[in-house]
């Protein structure tokens, strides 16, 4: 882009170089009219140094730039306005290049509009150029002073420049400095443009002011609902303003549209139907998505998982996925709750398999868990083992007055059974 302006720029110099008379003498005539004579005369450059700019210039239109910067480092001038012009000329042959010799551009523009003499039009873009060369080099407060004078000396405001303006602020870490030059950029923007608003969240964000934030992406998003990634930001602002309803109605809509693809952003809706007291949903896509891949089969992702459809009480699935979990953890609490669901399930040997591994690993108040095996042992008449399951829980303080009744029952209905 900015290679594009240094060559329209270039054309239209030489042009007017090369068609307008090499004197003077066109404004000379006394008897102009007075409000011509108000007027401030147009500058060109001498015959000498028209040509040599007229060489430049064929050589430049050729592709032969380092041969057109030569033939203008060479030309040695006598008058302010044409020393001026070679310099511009020149630093827009440098600007052409880029790279290191952007900085010979900047030297050149800053020599070039330092003493006011170049044309009105010259002068301005001079000062624009150089201003976007200043934010290429990083140099931003030179840069906005720049883009200010340019602005002062056209009475011109253009959307893509209050876009720069709010980029060198940033830059140079104002960042409430950023919202006023944003908010012209989008009021100048003939059609939306999404790089002020990027700006302005960027500003909002940083500074942890959340909820202008959100008003910034409500409104994007209502400009452009194709954007993807304004559906997920604004369900996660959403979030950190903590309006839970809101980040998950959004998320879904995001889902609906086939705008989540990524396994933060699939979990991060799953948490949200969880927290919002929609478990079985959370459930549902989270198997969905371990199942296809896409959400790695860890024992975290499987725990919260087995969680989410023990919360939609379906103890069977539950009691599968803790399961799982408990085979890539090998930690005895998950153990614990796969027993405790397929004794709820009415799965008691199955039960009493998980519930003893839970036991072997080492699990924490063991009694409450020697309870439940109790149970599971009992509800399949296996009152032998229950007895013994049973006995074990009143060795624990914490269960004791409770195993003791469970014992006196136990025994009891063995007796009546004549199975002990």
């Amino acid at each position: 882009m900015l290679k594009k302006l240094i060559s329209s720029s270039i054309m239209v110099a030489f042009v007017a170089t090369a068609t307008l008379p090499v004197t003077s003498t066109a404004f000379a005539a006394d008897d102009a009219p007075k409000a011509q004579k108000k007027k401030k005369r147009t500058k060109i450059v001498g015959p000498s140094v028209g040509k040599k700019v007229g060489k430049a210039f064929t050589a430049y239109s050729e592709d032969r730039i380092d041969e057109a910067i030569q033939i203008l480092a060479e030309i040695e001038t006598s008058k302010e306005y044409d020393r001026a012009y070679v310099d511009r000329f020149l630093a827009n042959m440098y600007a052409t290049k880029g790279g290191a010799d952007s900085k010979k551009a900047i030297t050149l523009l800053e020599k070039a509009t330092k003493v006011e003499v170049l044309n009105e039009k010259e002068h301005s873009d001079s000062i624009k150029l150089l201003a976007d060369l200043q934010m290429q080099d990083k140099q931003y407060e030179n840069a906005l002073k720049n883009y200010a004078a340019w602005m002062k000396a056209t009475g011109e405001e253009d959307a893509n420049t209050y876009v720069k303006i709010a980029q060198a602020h940033y830059s140079l870490k104002q960042l409430d400095k950023m919202i006023a030059p944003s908010d012209k950029a989008i009021a100048l923007f003939k059609e939306p443009n999404q790089n002020p608003y990027i700006l302005k969240l960027t500003s909002y964000y940083e500074r942890k002011q959340y909820k202008s934030a959100v008003k910034v992406l409500e409104e994007v998003l209502v400009l452009f609902p194709e954007n993807k990634q304004w559906w997920t930001q604004l369900g996660m602002f959403y979030m950190l303003v903590e309006d839970y309803p809101k980040a998950l109605y959004t998320l879904d809509l995001a889902y609906k549209q086939g705008y989540l693809v990524k396994e933060t952003e699939i979990k991060t809706l799953a948490n949200l139907y969880a927290t919002n007291d929609v478990p079985y949903k959370s459930a549902r896509l989270l198997e969905k998505y371990i199942d296809s891949g896409l959400i790695a089969r860890t024992d975290t992702n499987l725990f919260t998982m087995a969680n989410a459809f023990h919360a939609s009480q379906d103890a069977k699935k539950a009691a599968k996925y803790f399961g799982e979990t408990a085979k890539l953890s090998n930690n005895p609490k998950h153990y614990r709750r796969q027993g405790m669901l397929l004794q709820q399930d009415e799965q008691y040997d199955a039960a009493t398999v998980a519930l003893q591994k839970a036991i072997d690993l080492g699990v924490e108040n063991p009694g409450r868990v020697y309870m439940t095996l109790a149970e599971a042992y009992f509800y399949q008449e296996k009152y032998k083992q229950a007895t013994v399951a049973i006995k074990k829980a009143q060795a624990d303080p914490k269960t004791k007055k409770a195993a003791r009744a469970w014992a006196s029952y136990i025994r009891d209905t063995a007796e009546r059974k004549k199975k002990l």
